[in-house]
């Protein structure tokens, strides 16, 4: 290796002949261990650049702003990003985005120097996960996000993920499209999944889906719901929170997915279920113990009287389901269910959004679309029967 007379710069042959420069350089102790510091830099084309970048490193050092944090790998960059990541956002949404990098960007990504990422390698990423994940382009801005921050810290120059051609999933959107809205009760379906639910000896759960059947609420909004929210005299409900899960499996109060509150008005046959729950719930519980007279008394609680499991609801609903041989739909697919009907009753696009609380029209619109090609086919279903050809 070839000495210059700069002490601190070397020169190396890289395997197809070509040289390169590089050089260490000292950068102060470091005040926890007393220990003397230095960062190595090589792939310099020419000693002048070197030079250079001994110069700016110095000034850097200079002014107390060179970064004494050895970043090398995508996986170095990641973990400073989610420290201020978790500044950011909730916590559930916290736990499930570690969630996403931990299964499917960090495997991928992880080891590759930050400087050596480009286009070709974040293409081959987004094409692997796009062959395996239904959401692969949530995937993909994640991962790109953590190369924006490492532009911000001047890290890298460009982000490779702004270059990447997003796989056709035309067909396979079109397949999800149905298996998704297939996920929701007719009105047919509707009165038998419930007439079915009241024959059961577990009120709390009829009440609790007759809830989310008429009002269109989240499962997590219902769950946080309390008697204060709920107006028997003007018919309203007050949907300003919701429960989730955070660190360690914890449930624990938000906001809102759209961090707004909402007003809906309610049916009289509903809250008519509900004044009956709440006076049953009274009596249950003063049995094992507990006083549901207090304010903030959850409506849907637990034997301990605290936050109800999410889990709960689908053995609820898998149980009335199985017994009577019923259409499978999920405990969210009754929030589908209630804008489906709406649609269908009359009500308008806007009145759907404000009234689930959707931030955009975008499921609204998805949903009316379903509804729409319903309507076609009794159409013809219907010119059909009155020709009776």
């Amino acid at each position: 290796m070839e000495k210059r007379k700069s002490s601190t710069i070397e020169s190396y042959v890289l395997k197809n002949g070509q040289k390169r420069y590089q050089f260490q350089l000292y950068v102060g102790t470091n005040p926890l261990t007393g220990k003397q510091q230095r960062t190595t830099r090589r792939g310099f084309k020419t000693l002048k650049e070197a030079k250079l970048e001994i110069a700016r490193l110095k000034l850097e050092i200079g002014k107390g702003t060179f970064k004494s944090v050895v970043i090398e790998t995508y996986q170095d960059i990641y973990n400073l990003w989610v420290v201020q990541y978790e500044k950011t956002v909730e916590e559930s949404t916290f736990i499930k985005t570690t969630r996403i990098f931990k299964n499917h960007i960090l495997p991928t990504l992880g080891i590759y120097k930050i400087d050596k990422l480009n286009v070709d390698l974040c293409q081959c990423s987004v094409d692997q996960w796009a062959s395996k994940l239904k959401n692969f382009k949530m995937v993909k801005a994640y991962a790109a996000k953590v190369l924006d921050f490492a532009i911000k810290r001047d890290y890298i120059k460009n982000n490779p993920f702004a270059l990447v051609d997003l796989p056709n999933k035309r067909k396979l959107k079109y397949m999800d499209s149905i298996t998704e809205f297939e996920n929701f009760y007719t009105k047919e379906e509707l009165v038998e999944f419930l007439a079915s639910l009241e024959k059961e000896n577990n009120y709390k759960a009829f009440a609790f889906f007759r809830l989310l059947s008429f009002s269109g609420m989240r499962k997590g909004e219902a769950l946080a719901l309390t008697w204060n929210d709920i107006d028997f005299i003007n018919q309203e409900i007050t949907i300003n929170k919701a429960i989730s899960r955070g660190k360690d499996n914890a449930l624990y109060e938000k906001s809102t997915k759209t961090a707004t509150s909402r007003t809906i008005k309610m049916d009289e046959e509903t809250l008519k279920i509900l004044k009956r729950w709440k006076k049953q719930q009274q009596e249950d519980y003063l049995i094992i113990g507990y006083n549901t007279l207090k304010k903030g008394q959850l409506v849907f609680s637990n034997n301990r009287n605290e936050y109800l499991q999410p889990t709960k609801t689908r053995k609820w609903i898998l149980q009335v389901q199985e017994k009577y041989v019923l259409k499978k739909v999920t405990t969210h697919g009754l929030r589908h269910t209630h804008c489906s009907l709406l649609l269908e009753a009359g009500a308008s696009i806007k009145e759907v959004q404000d009234r689930l609380g959707y931030s955009d029209v975008k499921t609204t619109m998805d949903i009316y679309a379903h509804v729409t090609e319903k309507a076609k086919a009794e159409a013809i279903q219907k010119f059909e029967n009155y020709l009776n050809m």
